[in-house]
C-alpha cells in the first residue's frame, strides 16, 4: 500500500476496496462492476491481507454457485426444483399483468419469466418496473396445481445497493484529503491509475460523473473508439443505465401511449446513450422533439398529461475524422445522425467533453489501488442530486453580458456538478473554483461555437467573466482551436502584447516586447522549444539554463533537444558558451557526468562549449542570455508529457506531442 492507501483505509474503512480483487472475482461473468464491488465490500473491505484472500475466496464461490450464466440456466433451474429454493444473482424486470392484477417477474439470464411480485416490493423497488435491476433472489419452486400457474416462487428479492450512507460523515472525512489526493482517490474509484493522467485529463474523466450528481444534466462525449466513454455508465452505478442509441424509442424512454408506462427517465438518475453517433442511423424526428422539450423544461407530455423527471442525459458516440479535419471541413457534431444535427436540440447540451484528448485505455492505466467500492460512491452522488450549487460562482466571478441564459445555465450545473464530486465539502479557494468555471465555460463554448458554423441565427458571443477580486478579464478558449486554429481563438489584451510585432525595415532582428508571458495548458499541442526560446536565443554567445531536473532519460532527451536549438540558431563561425546548472541524487550522479561528458565531445563540434554544475540549493528554472534576455520557466525543460514509446511520431516531433500546464515569462534585461 502507498500513502494514500493508508490514509483511505484510516478515513473511509470499511467503504474502500482493492480495485484489482475484482478482476480476481470476475471470472466469465458478464456482470457490472457495481454488483462485484457490492460482494467485495460485503467480504474485503479492509487492508487485512487474510482477511482480503478469505474475501476473495467467498466472493468467487459466491459468483460461481450463484450468478446466473445463461448458457447454464436448465442446470440452476434444476437446482432450484431439487433443493425446493436457491439464492441466485440475476438482472429482474417486472410488469403489471393488467389482465390479471398482478405484478409479473422476468429473470435475464435465467429466462423465467411471469414470477408472482408482492405490490410492497414493487412500491419499494421502483426501478424494477424499467429495464431491470440486478438483484439477489432466493427463487423457489413448487409443482403448481393449476396448469396455468406458475411454478417459480418469489421467496426474498434484494437489489443490490448500499442501504445506509453517513453523508456528513463522508463530507468531514474528505476535509482531511487534499486536492490532489482526493483526485487521485476518485480516478482510482473508477478504476484507472492516476499516475497516467495530468489535472485537465482527470476532470474529462470525472466529468463522466457530474451526471450521476446533478439532477437534468445533459452532456456529450465523441471520441476515438476504445477509450471508456461508456463504461462509467454501465458499470458504476445502479442509478445509471446505458442503452443502444440505435435502440432508443418514444415508448421505451419517456411514455408507453398504449399501456401508460412511463419510460426510463422515469426511474433512472442518468440514462446514458452508446453509441449514438452514426450518419447512416435513422431515428424518429418526433423522438428529438420529445427529447429537446423534456432537455429544456424537465418534462415530458402523454395526451393533456404532463410528466416530470429529473434524469440527466449522457450521449456518447465515436467519431469518424480527427479534430483537424472536423474543425477544417465540417463540425465537431459531424458524427451525429442528420436528424440530431438539429441546433434547436444541440443548444440544450450542457457539456462537450473531448473524446478525442482521451487516450485509449492500455492495461497498465488501470489501478491495483484502493478506492471507493462504487456502490457506495453511487450512492454519495445520488444523494448529493438534493444539493444545488449553481449560484456559487457569482460571489467570485461574473460573466459576460453577451451570454444567452442557456450558456449561464449550462456552465452553473457543470460547475456545481464538479463541485459535488471534487469538493462536497464545500471547502475550496477562489483558485480552485477557477479551475472548474473555466473548464465548465470551455466545455460549453464547445458546442456553442459548433453551433455558430452550423446556423447563422446563432450569434458569436463573448465566453469571457471578470474576477470580481481583482477586476481582471478571462477570456476562456477551447484547447483544440488553440491548438489547430490559432488565428480564430479569442484573445485577451495580454495575449495581444505576446503577438504583437512591429512593422521592421527587412533584414534587420525581429521587434520582441520587453515583457510577455506564454501560457500553455495541459493537453496543448504545437508547442517546441523552438517556438518558445528561438527568437530569444538568437545572437547570444553566452547562455545558461538553470533547470534542477536533468537526470533521467527522458529530461537529457529534452537538454539533448534544447542543444539541438542553439546549434539550430547560433550565428555560423560564432563560439556560443552553453552551461547548465542542476541537481541530482546520488544514484544517478556518475551516469549524469558520464552523459555530460558525451554531449561536451558532441557539441564541441559544433563550436559550442557545454559546461555544467551541479548545485543542491536551486529550485526556480530559467534560462539567461548575453543578450538581454532572462526567460523563467514554469516547469523548466521539463513540459511534455510521456509519449507512446518509439515508435510514437511524438517522440521525434515535439509539436506532436501533448503539453503539461505550465507558463513561461520572458524578460528584457
Amino acid at each position: 500500500m502507498d500513502t494514500l492507501d493508508k490514509k483511505v483505509n484510516e478515513h473511509y474503512g470499511g467503504k474502500v476496496v482493492r480495485k484489482d480483487l475484482t478482476k480476481l472475482v470476475k471470472g466469465n461473468a458478464v456482470v457490472p462492476t457495481y454488483v462485484l464491488e457490492y460482494l467485495l465490500g460485503q467480504y474485503c473491505a479492509t487492508d487485512d491481507e487474510e482477511t482480503i484472500n478469505a474475501g476473495v475466496e467467498s466472493v468467487k464461490k459466491i459468483i460461481a454457485e450463484h450468478f446466473v450464466h445463461r448458457d447454464e440456466a436448465q442446470y440452476i433451474k434444476s437446482v432450484i426444483k431439487e433443493k425446493g429454493s436457491h439464492r441466485i444473482i440475476d438482472k429482474v424486470s417486472v410488469k403489471l399483468n393488467d389482465r390479471r392484477g398482478l405484478y409479473e417477474a422476468a429473470f435475464a439470464n435465467l429466462g423465467v419469466k411471469k414470477v408472482i411480485v408482492d405490490p410492497d416490493i414493487v412500491k419499494r423497488h421502483k426501478k424494477l418496473l424499467s429495464s431491470g435491476v440486478w438483484c439477489i433472489v432466493t427463487l423457489g419452486y413448487i409443482v403448481p396445481e393449476e396448469k396455468e400457474q406458475s411454478p417459480w416462487i418469489l421467496e426474498s428479492i434484494k437489489p443490490i445497493q448500499v442501504a445506509q450512507i453517513d453523508i456528513e460523515e463522508f463530507k468531514e472525512a474528505r476535509k482531511l484529503f487534499k486536492t490532489d489526493e482526493w483526485l487521485d482517490l476518485l480516478m482510482r474509484s473508477i478504476g484507472l491509475n492516476p499516475e497516467h493522467f495530468n489535472k485537465r485529463s482527470k476532470f474529462i474523466q470525472l466529468t463522466r460523473l457530474v451526471p450521476f450528481a446533478e439532477n437534468n444534466y445533459n452532456l456529450i462525449e465523441l471520441g476515438p473508439k476504445g477509450t471508456g466513454k461508456s463504461h462509467i455508465y454501465s458499470e458504476m452505478s445502479p442509478h445509471g443505465i446505458l442503452i443502444s442509441g440505435g435502440e432508443v424509442t418514444k415508448a421505451k424512454l419517456f411514455v408507453n401511449n398504449s399501456t401508460g408506462d412511463i419510460g426510463l427517465v422515469g426511474y433512472w438518475d442518468v440514462v446514458a446513450y452508446d453509441e449514438f453517433a452514426g450518419t447512416t442511423k435513422k431515428v424518429d424526428k418526433g423522438l428529438v422533439d420529445i427529447m429537446k422539450n423534456y432537455m429544456a423544461n424537465k418534462s415530458f407530455s402523454r395526451g393533456t398529461e404532463v410528466y416530470g423527471a429529473d434524469a440527466s442525459m449522457a450521449f456518447v458516440g465515436n467519431t469518424l475524422h480527427s479534430v483537424a479535419f472536423m474543425l477544417k471541413h465540417s463540425d465537431l457534431f459531424e458524427a451525429l445522425p442528420d436528424v440530431y444535427h438539429d441546433s434547436a436540440f444541440l443548444d440544450r447540451i450542457q457539456c462537450y467533453l473531448p473524446g478525442w484528448e482521451v487516450n485509449k485505455l492500455r492495461t497498465e492505466m488501470f489501478t491495483n489501488n484502493y478506492g471507493f467500492i462504487v456502490d457506495y460512491l453511487a450512492e454519495i452522488l445520488k444523494h448529493l442530486r438534493k444539493e444545488d450549487y449553481t449560484n456559487i460562482y457569482k460571489e467570485y466571478f461574473e460573466l459576460s453580458d453577451t451570454l444567452t441564459s442557456r450558456d449561464r445555465d449550462s456552465i452553473a450545473k457543470t460547475v456545481s456538478g464538479l463541485i459535488k464530486v471534487i469538493y462536497p465539502d464545500g471547502q475550496y479557494d477562489e483558485n480552485q473554483l477557477k479551475e472548474l468555471f473555466d473548464f465548465a465555460i470551455e466545455n460549453r463554448k464547445r458546442v456553442k461555437q459548433e453551433l455558430i458554423k452550423m446556423d447563422e441565427t446563432f450569434e458569436p458571443v463573448d465566453f469571457s467573466y471578470n474576477i470580481n477580486s481583482s477586476g481582471k478579464k478571462v477570456i476562456i478558449n477551447t484547447l483544440e482551436y488553440l491548438n489547430y486554429l490559432p488565428e480564430q481563438i479569442d484573445k485577451s489584451e495580454e495575449d495581444l502584447v505576446d503577438t504583437e510585432e512591429k512593422e521592421e525595415p527587412k533584414n534587420t532582428k525581429k521587434k520582441l516586447p520587453d515583457y510577455s508571458q506564454k501560457i500553455i495548458h495541459d493537453n496543448q499541442t504545437g508547442i517546441s522549444y523552438y517556438k518558445l526560446f528561438a527568437d530569444y536565443l538568437k545572437g547570444a554567445t553566452e547562455i545558461t539554463l538553470t533547470d534542477p531536473f536533468i537526470r533521467l532519460p527522458y529530461q537529457m532527451r529534452n537538454f539533448m533537444e534544447f542543444c539541438r536549438l542553439v546549434a539550430d540558431v547560433k550565428e555560423k563561425g560564432e563560439m556560443v558558451k552553453l552551461h547548465l546548472v542542476t541537481n541530482n541524487n546520488e544514484e544517478y550522479l556518475e551516469n549524469a557526468k558520464e552523459s555530460f561528458k558525451q554531449i561536451q565531445e558532441s557539441l564541441e563540434s559544433m563550436e559550442i562549449y557545454f559546461t555544467y554544475e551541479f548545485d543542491d540549493s536551486i529550485h526556480d528554472r530559467f534560462i539567461e542570455t548575453n543578450n538581454g534576455w532572462k526567460i523563467i520557466l514554469g516547469r523548466g525543460l521539463d513540459l511534455f508529457q510521456k509519449t507512446d514509446g518509439p515508435f510514437d511520431l511524438a517522440e521525434i516531433y515535439q509539436e506532436k506531442r501533448l503539453c503539461r500546464h505550465t507558463q513561461i515569462t520572458y524578460l528584457a534585461k
